[in-house]
């Protein structure tokens, strides 16, 4: 193998892993009021980029992989504290309406809530970019890394 092949591959092996952060510069577009749909997104780069090179060698198979598997597990992390931030919500809400609970007091507690939630995905948010950008300096490098906390629902 060549040394601009194997610079290739290891390349190709770094865009799984970065293409999983396409969704920081396109979030800017709803901010300016173009409207998109980014669920998802964070999964969609890194099957794209696996699907279209894994053949070609398997360190590209190998780190395409694992880059899904921790994808497919930060949308399941998310989704689990959506979930359960909604039923604490509906929860506060049923307590307080059989309670006849003060609307300020409810409003206090809901606002809790949501600063709760947004500092949960924002952990994993911020998660998520530094375990993407160290799982991928290792990829350009050719060496092994295997993202912690990680559902492994393809085999490598």
């Amino acid at each position: 193998m060549t040394q601009s092949s194997n610079k290739q591959i290891r390349i190709w092996a770094t865009l799984c892993h970065l293409s999983a952060l396409l969704w920081i510069p396109l979030i800017s577009l709803v901010f300016i009021g173009i409207p998109i749909y980014l669920p998802l997104l964070n999964i969609l780069g890194p099957l794209i980029v696996w699907q279209w090179k894994k053949s070609q060698d398997p360190w590209i198979d190998f780190q395409g992989k694992e880059s899904l598997n921790f994808q497919l597990s930060i949308t399941v992390y998310t989704l689990i504290v959506i979930i359960f931030s909604l039923f604490l919500v509906f929860t506060t809400c049923g307590i307080a309406l059989t309670n006849n609970v003060a609307s300020k007091q409810l409003d206090t507690t809901l606002n809790t809530l949501l600063t709760v939630l947004i500092i949960l995905i924002s952990i994993l948010l911020l998660t998520q970019l530094c375990l993407v950008i160290f799982a991928s300096v290792k990829a350009y490098k050719g060496q092994h890394y295997r993202y912690p906390f990680t559902i492994r629902f393809l085999r490598n």
